[in-house]
């Protein structure tokens, strides 16, 4: 753990501010849940909780899936980063936070189909990567009880490659799965 330097009271009601740059740097918003966890040394730990991480083995399988039938990179990403990723190494994306504008993207419902041949914007899907990578993409918000909560997002970087209305019914198809998951 790093310290920060930064220490803060309790008050009466037992609440402690999280100090503004941790909740931007760690992109926390009001109204977010965190998870609480101790330690055997009396640390108190706090986590953003994530609905779709409780699911990542599912979510796993589904992107292996996805890949298989496809070969088109798959992700399935919470509204901070990606909880699992298939047709790439575990390093190359897997657990990176999401870029803004993905972010946006998942807030905002939109969604993406994008294709560089067409002269369409391609998404960055890492706020560490260059979209320039990719030639074709598919982004389909995770709705579950009302709420945007995360995407299925199909990528390639093949040079002829077009996502289209197959690549689109498949995304929509397994948000909607993934959605009714997280609702149960």
């Amino acid at each position: 753990m790093r310290a920060t330097g930064i220490v803060r009271r309790i008050d009466e009601l037992g609440r402690v501010v999280i100090p503004k740059e941790i909740r931007r740097t760690l992109r926390i918003r009001e109204g977010d849940p965190l998870e609480i966890y101790t330690d055997k040394d009396g640390e108190v730990i706090l986590k953003k909780y994530s609905p779709i991480g409780e699911i990542s083995n599912f979510a796993k399988d589904y992107t292996e899936s996805l890949f298989r039938s496809l070969g088109h990179i798959a992700c399935i990403t919470d509204k901070d980063m990606i909880v699992s990723a298939s047709g790439v190494s575990r390093k190359e994306l897997w657990e990176k936070p999401i870029s803004r504008d993905l972010e946006q993207a998942i807030a905002s419902r939109q969604v993406v189909t994008a294709n560089r041949g067409s002269g369409t914007r391609i998404v960055p899907v890492t706020s560490e990567e260059d979209a320039q990578s990719y030639t074709a993409q598919v982004i389909c918000p995770i709705i579950a009880d009302g709420e945007s909560i995360g995407a299925v997002v199909l990528l390639s970087r093949e040079p002829s490659a077009k996502m289209g209305d197959t690549e689109l019914k498949v995304a929509e198809t397994t948000a909607s799965i993934v959605g009714r998951q997280m609702e149960q």
